[in-house]
C-alpha cells in the first residue's frame, strides 16, 4: 500500500489505509487542529529526529478497556502503602520533558522531539491533553500523559523514577476514567507492560468502530481534577 503525502489542507487517508507497519501517512504539521483530526480518525504521529513527520494507525491496536483493568497483587500492595500523592494537570511540561529524556531499554534517542514537546504543550494549553503525576515528598517521580477525545484516551507516554511510580498514577487514571465514564484507553502498540493491565490487542477495524463509538461523547476539556465526578 502507498504511504500518502499530507499537504498544507486538513484531511487524512483513510486510517485502514496505512501499510503492513502501520504507516499511513508522511508530512503535514503538528498544529492543534491537525492533531485532534488526526486522534478522532485513530491516527498518531511517530517519528524520529531528522525525519519528516509520519502519522501511524497500526493493526493490531494495543486498547485497554477502563471496566477491564487489572492492577497486578504486588502493585496492589505498593498502593496500600500511599507512598505517592497523585496528581493531574499539575507538570504537564515537565512530565512530557523526562518521558522525553528518561532512557529505555532497547531504544536509541527519543520520538519526543522539541517539536513534539511544544505540539502536546499547546494541545494541553487548549484542554485537549493531559498529565497524570505521582509526586513524592514534593518531587515529580513519575507520570503519563494522553490525549483524551469523547470517551477516549489516547495514552503517549510515561515515566518513573521511583518503583512503581509510573503504575500507580496509570491506575490511578483509568479509575478516574472509568468514573467518568471512558469507554476506551488506546495504547497503540503491544508491551508486555501494558498487557499486565489488561489491555488487549484488536483488530483494526474493531478499534476504529469503537473510536467512532466514543467520539460521539463530548470531549472532557480543560484542567483534570482527580476529585472531580
Amino acid at each position: 500500500m502507498p504511504v500518502y503525502q499530507l499537504d498544507e489542507r486538513l484531511l487524512f487517508p483513510p486510517a485502514h489505509l496505512a501499510d503492513p507497519d502501520g504507516v499511513l501517512a508522511v508530512g503535514g504539521d503538528l498544529s492543534c487542529e491537525r492533531l485532534l483530526l488526526a486522534y478522532e480518525q485513530g491516527i498518531f504521529p511517530w517519528y524520529s529526529k531528522g525525519l519528516p513527520i509520519l502519522w501511524h494507525c497500526p493493526d493490531p491496536r494495543m486498547v485497554l478497556e477502563p471496566d477491564n483493568l487489572h492492577t497486578p497483587r504486588s502493585l496492589q500492595k505498593s498502593l496500600r502503602q500511599n507512598l505517592y500523592e497523585i496528581r493531574c494537570d499539575t507538570a504537564f511540561d515537565r512530565v512530557v520533558e523526562r518521558c522525553a529524556t528518561v532512557e529505555r531499554p532497547g531504544q536509541e534517542g527519543t520520538w519526543i522531539t522539541d517539536a513534539m514537546k511544544a505540539a502536546y504543550i499547546e494541545l494541553h494549553e487548549n484542554g485537549f491533553a493531559h498529565s497524570t503525576e505521582a509526586w513524592r515528598d514534593g518531587q515529580l517521580v513519575g507520570g503519563l500523559y494522553g490525549v483524551s477525545l469523547g470517551s477516549a484516551y489516547f495514552g503517549e507516554s510515561m515515566f518513573s523514577d521511583a518503583p512503581d511510580a509510573s503504575k500507580a498514577a496509570f491506575v490511578t487514571l483509568v479509575a478516574a476514567l472509568r468514573r467518568w465514564g471512558f469507554t476506551l484507553i488506546d495504547c497503540q502498540v503491544y508491551t508486555p507492560h501494558l498487557a499486565q493491565f489488561g489491555a488487549q490487542l484488536w483488530p483494526r477495524a474493531k478499534f476504529l468502530d469503537a473510536l467512532k463509538q466514543a467520539n460521539t461523547r463530548s470531549t472532557r476539556c480543560g484542567q483534570w481534577s482527580l476529585t472531580d465526578d
